[in-house]
């Protein structure tokens, strides 16, 4: 460590250890062990500080070797004293995200793995589906609005009260990790000194931050398919649920395996029910911040004018944002309906009829014999020219293929084609099939009263068909107006 000048005073003391443990921190290949050191200058009191002092540089009976470290609980001295780590507001807000984190997931795993006995028996025990989704959708809900809070709290702290982001990721970071694997494999004398909050931690809190944004996107997409499928292509629908259920079940993985362990198993870390953490604690696991605040520089210095001048230009800009927050939550839960309501599984009703006597046996029916036709007096229009030459159901030569497309791409595409006047494009059989915009044209089976026939029959439409040509029409109609 670097030498510090003599006649020191208490507060030039802790500012020198401060920054000595930092810059030997930035090196991977530092040879002290921060945690021992501290332990001796901050926890005995017994004339460390007169040493440093006096000899101008840290003894070398501070650098504990690896396997010579000694633990928290192995210190001579007690150390009673404590120093907030979360504040109330923070706590609050960790435990909220909790809450709806892990109502996420009991009733999103079921959904994910709906065969499975535990999910069949949990969702029974809800009250259905429904109401497993209703909660589901409602932690969704939570967990939005906690995560808007949190955005409007991280710019005022680092905007108004100027607060060091220290959970941006840095290159020092990636030294700490490499350090901290080569001291666990035995490769490195000591592991890293780390401040305000450890690699793992940034880890875990982008992790969450990356995975908000999936979940969001995601279920947003399943949430609202309609709106979703305006601007992206239908097969995105499938893989936003995919995409879902395989971050919800990493993410729940994580949670237990990683956060749970590190936190509340292999070390009970009460931060974040009291609030603080004792002497011991920061010595194990954040020296360098414990560092910072015995050397009165773990927090800038706050201007109160300059505060309040920032907060009367950050607070309005807030309350904006807040309020388009809330409406994109308030959109994003109401745009459709689709996705709340399941319809339930009708079950068709079979009405048998059952006679209360025997159905007796059918009777000859006599057969008439035949009359003479008398010849019509007056010459037939078109429709009875085709209802004499084809009757409903009747089987027909004429088909799409053979007449009818030619005969409508002669005398109809040029109003009816490409340009398809009034939605009615008769270029293809499909498309003639669909109608236009007053609906379908060609009802099959039903000549007399399909659209196209009746516009037809008029004889004033600008594509008017010949009399044999409209008889044509109606036989194909009235034959099931078939493609083929």
């Amino acid at each position: 460590m670097s030498a510090m000048p003599s006649g020191c005073n208490d507060g030039q003391f802790h500012r020198f250890v401060a920054e000595s443990l930092r810059a030997e921190s930035a090196s991977v290949s530092a040879r002290v062990f921060c945690q021992p050191v501290l332990q001796n200058l901050y926890s005995s009191g017994s004339g460390r500080h007169d040493l440093v002092c006096a000899n101008g540089r840290l003894p070398e009976i501070y650098c504990a070797p690896r396997g010579r470290e000694r633990r928290v609980g192995e210190m001579s001295a007690t150390v009673t004293r404590t120093y907030e780590r979360f504040p109330l507001a923070r706590r609050i807000e960790h435990w909220i995200m909790m809450l709806s984190f892990v109502t996420l997931g009991l009733t999103g795993l079921p959904q994910k793995f709906p065969a499975s006995r535990l999910s069949i028996g949990f969702v029974d025990i809800l009250g259905g589906i429904e109401s497993l989704r209703t909660i589901h959708h409602t932690a969704a809900i939570v967990m939005m609005l906690g995560t808007a809070w949190h955005l409007l709290v991280f710019g005022y702290l680092a905007y108004v009260r100027r607060t060091r982001l220290t959970m941006l990721p840095t290159l020092q970071d990636v030294k700490d990790g490499w350090q901290a694997l080569m001291y666990n494999i035995g490769r490195a004398k000591t592991p890293p000194q780390m401040g305000r909050y450890t690699f793992e931690e940034k880890m875990e809190y982008w992790a969450f931050v990356w995975g908000a944004i999936i979940m969001g996107l995601t279920g947003f997409m399943m949430w609202n398919p309609l709106s979703t499928t305006r601007f992206l292509p239908g097969e995105v629908i499938p893989a936003a649920k995919a995409a879902h259920g395989g971050e919800a079940l990493l993410a729940v993985l994580a949670i237990i395996i990683w956060h749970m362990y590190g936190v509340h198993i292999k070390r009970f870390n009460k931060a974040m029910f009291t609030g603080r953490m004792s002497e011991q604690e920061m010595l194990h696991e954040h020296p360098l911040e414990l560092a910072d605040i015995k050397a009165g520089i773990a927090e800038r210095p706050l201007d109160s004018v300059a505060v309040r001048k920032r907060q009367r230009i950050y607070l309005p800009i807030a309350g904006v944002l807040a309020l388009f927050m809330l409406l994109g939550v308030y959109g994003f839960v109401s745009a459709e309906q689709t996705a709340i309501t399941t319809v339930e599984r009708q079950v068709p009703t079979v009405v048998v009829f059952v006679p209360w006597t025997a159905t007796p046996a059918p009777t000859q029916t006599p057969t008439l014999p035949p009359t003479e036709t008398a010849l019509p007096t007056s010459t037939p229009n078109a429709t009875q020219l085709a209802a004499g030459s084809a009757t409903p159901g009747a089987v027909s030569a004429l088909t799409w293929d053979s007449a009818i497309g030619t005969l409508f791409q002669t005398k109809c595409a040029s109003c009816h084609g490409a340009g398809a006047l009034g939605g009615l494009n008769l270029s293809t059989y499909s498309d003639a099939m669909q109608g236009g915009a007053s609906g379908p044209v060609i009802i099959p089976g039903d000549g007399a009263n399909s659209l196209l026939v009746i516009r037809q029959e008029t004889g004033d439409h600008p594509g008017q068909l010949s009399p044999e040509e409209l008889a044509q029409v109606i036989e194909w109609i009235d034959a099931g107006a078939l493609e083929k």
